[in-house]
């Protein structure tokens, strides 16, 4: 078993921008860029979360093509790091593997671009995470964010990055930024 931390990558139940649920779409992108944070950082494995079939096909046949396919051969270190991607219909169901596989319940993580009562920050995180025994689910959402659902029933709610006044980022970036927060080497 590799890691106790995965990720998610959530499309739904997510915001737009009129704070309306939405499902998004899946983009090629996300899948190769964040699967090659997945991998630099050593996580246990990344989820993209959608309920959409033609989603879910659709990151298989892209996967597909990278694992088993021409692309396998063309590029084995993209091949390497697509190996930690998992499709899911739901959060539960992707928090239900992690557990299964740890034989303990997982510990969510919300993350979000906007403060949330009672935030944990990058430090007590990374303490947490020292916990080997804990699987830890860190959830990020696309579209406009992650619901206040999906907030309110996660077991912290991570601080968000803060910039020079403008809060923007793209997942990809995101996801690269907090993961060097948690995991990468500490310089003081």
């Amino acid at each position: 078993m590799g890691s106790n931390l995965y990720l998610g990558l959530v499309h739904h139940p997510v915001y737009d921008r009129r704070r309306e649920v939405v499902t998004t779409a899946v983009t090629n992108f996300d899948i190769h860029d964040i699967s090659r944070c997945a991998r630099t950082f050593g996580l246990g494995g990344f989820f993209i979360i959608t309920p959409l079939e033609s989603q879910v096909e659709l990151v298989e046949r892209i996967i597909g093509h990278w694992r088993q396919g021409a692309g396998s051969v063309y590029n084995p270190t993209r091949k390497e790091s697509l190996s930690l991607v998992r499709v899911s219909r739901s959060i539960d169901e992707a928090d239900q593997e992690i557990s299964r596989l740890h034989q303990k319940k997982a510990k969510r993580i919300a993350t979000g671009a906007s403060s949330y009562p009672d935030c944990i920050g990058y430090g007590d995180l990374r303490r947490l995470l020292k916990d080997r025994e804990t699987p830890f689910f860190l959830l990020f959402g696309t579209g406009w964010g992650l619901t206040q659902e999906v907030k309110g029933s996660s077991d912290y709610v991570l601080a968000p990055i803060e910039g020079k006044g403008y809060n923007h980022l793209s997942v990809r970036s995101a996801v690269a930024i907090i993961l060097d927060r948690l995991l990468g080497e500490r310089i003081e």
